[in-house]
């Protein structure tokens, strides 16, 4: 058990890329190098991480431990994979909260804020290409029913700026019965009791601390396949609902999710931190990655009867659609208010096109090279010599890390004057 701890702890140390990428690092070292899970496991594990709610990483990663030692390598694994992105985050958060109020680090979230802007959006596409279809006549009219669900998500978010678990739930309730209805659905007494249960859920209401873990106990609810789709869901609750943070501080979080390993659902950490320090880090995290977990060691025991269902597929494919049409509004209401001039349009379209076109740059590259742009109308103060020097340095490891011997002619004339400023005063 300690080998496969360790090996979750070193993973979710060094684990950039995403889930996608976080899923094939498990089966090139589990599965093909260790031989310590059959490829008939490992299938089965996705398999259940892409049918029940959790960031897939994770829950593959609780899957892999409860096969090999139940529920302590479950909890163990979980927790191994989970505390280094943690720790990261906690600590970006500490350093936000200390220094965000000083004319460098806003200008430093003035570039993020734009690129995250282009990255979301990418991952959007991707993510509805891959749950629902693909963007030709024949997918959209086999799949007709999931696009409406996607854009009912989509109009709904961008009017109401709020996200809605029934509205989600309803959409899964729909498509159901409409492709695979089980035998149950006639019951009468089944959908009134999961309406009642949803709406009393959904109203709770407590103490920062409680309102904290509820939230995020129905965040973590309704991440499906990838990190980014809790995204709608904390941007309403977060942002609009709850007001604990503005859009900068969001579109920060959403960063530091990108630029950190593991997954990609450990940026609840640093709103937690944001909102209560460190007891609201640790209780947003708990409370995201609880579902995830009772899902998993739930459902295990049983999974290969359940996956056969093909009810409970059809299900999660309807609350699916909706969630990643959800997505796509959080982008458009995000993008209104993050996309201010032209130098933000700029950086979000290259962002958006780095990822389109180049293998070799990722997520974390394209947050510190915006993190590097400094606009020239921005105040300064003599705190501006330290930004100068970072956004120097910052550029320049993007050029390492991106494999690209050479900097735009403009981006080097402004890194030139930076760094000499910097060194002159």
């Amino acid at each position: 058990m300690a080998d496969l701890v360790i090996y979750f702890l070193k993973l979710g140390t060094w684990g950039f890329g995403g889930p996608v990428a976080l899923v094939g690092y498990m089966n090139r070292d589990l599965v093909e190098n260790k031989k310590w899970l059959t490829d008939e496991e490992y299938k089965e594990g996705l398999t259940l991480a892409q049918l029940a709610p959790g960031p897939l990483a994770a829950q593959l990663g609780i899957y892999i431990g409860f096969v090999h030692y139940r529920f302590l390598g479950a909890t163990l694994v979980g927790l191994a994979f989970v505390l280094p992105s943690f720790v990261m985050v906690v600590a970006l958060g500490m350093a936000y909260k200390l220094y965000s109020g000083l004319p460098w680090m806003q200008a430093v979230f003035y570039g993020v804020s734009a690129a995250v802007i282009g990255i979301i959006a990418i991952s959007a596409y991707k993510l509805t290409i891959k749950s629902i279809s693909g963007i030709d006549i024949n997918a959209i009219q086999s799949k007709w029913l999931l696009w409406v669900f996607y854009l009912i998500g989509v109009v709904f978010t961008v009017i109401t700026q709020k996200e809605n678990i029934l509205l989600f739930s309803g959409c899964g309730v729909i498509y159901m019965p409409v492709k695979a209805p089980p035998k149950w659905i006639r019951k009468p007494t089944t959908l009134p009791a999961l309406v009642w249960a949803g709406t009393g859920f959904w109203q709770y209401e407590g103490k920062t601390l409680q309102e904290l873990g509820w939230f995020f106990l129905k965040a973590g609810a309704l991440v499906f396949g990838s990190g980014l789709a809790i995204v709608p869901f904390l941007h309403s609750g977060a942002v609009g609902q709850y007001h604990w943070l503005n859009e900068q501080e969001f579109v920060a979080a959403v960063a530091v999710a990108m630029i950190t390993p593991g997954p990609v659902v450990i940026t609840v950490a640093f709103i937690g931190y944001l909102v209560a320090g460190f007891p609201g880090a640790c209780v947003a995290a708990f409370a995201t990655f609880l579902p995830c977990y009772l899902f998993t060691v739930a459902l295990a025991p049983s999974f290969k009867k359940i996956a056969r269902d093909a009810s409970i597929k059809e299900f999660v494919n309807g609350i699916t659609a909706v969630v990643v049409g959800a997505l796509v509004g959080a982008v458009i209401i995000i993008a209104s208010r993050a996309i201010v001039d032209v130098p933000t349009v700029t950086i979000a379209v290259v962002a958006a096109l780095l990822l389109i076109f180049s293998n070799k740059i990722k997520e974390p590259h394209i947050i510190l090279f915006a993190a590097g742009y400094y606009p020239n109308d921005q105040p300064r103060d003599p705190t501006d010599r330290c930004f100068e020097s970072g956004c120097f340095l910052a550029q320049r490891l993007f050029i390492v890390l991106s494999g690209n011997g050479r900097l735009l002619p403009g981006a080097r004339q402004r890194n030139a004057t930076c760094s000499a400023d910097s060194l002159s005063r």
